[in-house]
């Protein structure tokens, strides 16, 4: 079997960021199929790399997230055009492997399937158009139209759909009849493992041997990564023993580094983004990970890299939204949830955690609920499964595994 996986922003370990589709395509080619990845990068020039058995085909497209978004769909829609050039060129496959977003990404489907009969599976990672237009930054009404429209077609045209949570899955469910799967993003449980604090890791980044909160990942406008910054306020106006940590990078973080300064905050540390191993040992170093986004109804259903990691680590999560992840902390003793008009609140149920060591409790859960549900061989025998069920079949724990969370 040959499949094209196609995933504008494909990362490695090395590179750090979401590496979802890394995992994804190893192990397709470990289970024998043949992967060709077309992705882009940030130089000027065609490249092709053979990454663990990956044929990875790097597209001149340039992306940053800070860019303003026109700037940024004329990336997504070069993305396209250059990629159907790569796909012709390649020898046919059984099947295409589509991940959004960005949406545009299903242009390539529908062009596939209608120029060369070619079916293909559409993985959904964040609803669009719905996040950007709920963002704002989408607001003329023909263009919703044409962008609801689009988003229905392709889902509709494709053989088989993914989608990375239950909530997107419902709201998938209610524009096409085409079979949905939720395979869930990744908890890395053989990278990330609980470890106790190394005094000589603590003295490298300059951190106190204390209570640690950490913030991994971007930090832009839907991150509400400002919530953090206030509750390290409130933590060192009440002269709480607890220490902050933001590592990542984004459109807002000169933003936030600025406010935490005007707040002269000691107890906050910003570290610069890094590979993946650079957020282990940060991860290591903390105790609670803070999950969080703007207050909004579609980014409820977001399955972040950074809750995964933090489970796999066996941390505790402070989530700032009651969407389908504060659910699974609840259900499963996890971590708590975090009241943005009410950071005192919080911060004396944390130190009531601490206090009865319940926090322990909380950790070990997490690590018990990553290896459970979300593990990366438990993804990729679904992912396996959906593709082709004969050749992959389920085994009864993996089937268990899928129904508890649908």
């Amino acid at each position: 079997m040959k499949i094209i996986y196609i995933h504008q922003y494909f990362c490695t370990p090395e590179e750090g960021g979401a590496i979802r589709s890394y995992y994804l395509a190893k192990g397709m080619v470990d289970a024998g199929i043949d992967v060709e990845m077309i992705t882009a990068h940030n130089k000027n020039f065609y490249d092709l790399k053979i990454i663990e058995g990956i044929r990875v085909h790097y597209l001149p497209i340039a992306y940053q997230q800070e860019w303003g978004f026109i700037k940024r769909v004329g990336a997504f829609l070069k993305f396209v055009i250059h990629a159907k050039r790569i796909v012709k060129k390649i020898s046919r496959p059984d099947y295409l492997y589509i991940t959004s977003t960005p949406l545009t990404t299903g242009l390539i489907g529908l062009w596939a399937k209608r120029k060369m009969a070619l079916p293909y599976i559409f993985e959904v990672r964040d609803l669009w158009p719905d996040a950007p237009i709920e963002v704002g930054a989408i607001r003329n009404p023909v263009l919703k139209s044409l962008l609801y429209s689009l988003e229905k077609r392709i889902y509709q045209h494709a053989l088989k759909c993914i989608a990375l949570s239950p909530g997107i899955a419902n709201s998938m469910r209610k524009k096409t009849d085409t079979p949905i799967t939720i395979v869930p993003n990744i908890a890395d449980t053989s990278y990330f493992s609980p470890n106790q604090k190394c005094d000589n890791q603590l003295d490298r980044y300059g951190l106190k041997n204390q209570f640690t909160i950490i913030y991994s990942g971007a930090i832009g406008e839907v991150n509400a990564v400002h919530e953090f910054v206030d509750l390290a306020n409130h933590a060192q106006k009440g002269k709480k023993p607890f220490q902050f940590v933001i590592v990542g990078k984004g459109s807002t973080l000169e933003k936030m580094k600025a406010y935490a300064s005007r707040l002269a905050l000691s107890n906050l540390v910003f570290f610069d983004f890094g590979d993946k191993e650079k957020v282990r040992q940060l991860l290591d170093l903390s105790d609670m990970a803070f999950i969080s986004f703007k207050h909004l109804p579609v980014l409820k259903t977001n399955s972040p890299n950074k809750f995964f990691d933090a489970l796999a680590a066996g941390k505790a999560i402070l989530i700032n939204h009651k969407g389908w992840l504060y659910e699974l902390c609840k259900t499963h003793q996890v971590g708590l949830l975090y009241q943005h008009k009410n950071p005192d609140k919080v911060l004396s149920e944390i130190e009531a955690l601490i206090q009865n060591e319940t926090i322990l409790i909380y950790q070990k859960n997490a690590r018990f609920l990553a290896e459970k549900y979300f593990s990366r061989d438990l993804a990729i025998k679904k992912l396996l499964h959906t593709i082709d069920s004969t050749k992959f079949p389920l085994d009864s724990s993996s089937d268990g595994a899928c129904i508890q969370i649908a």
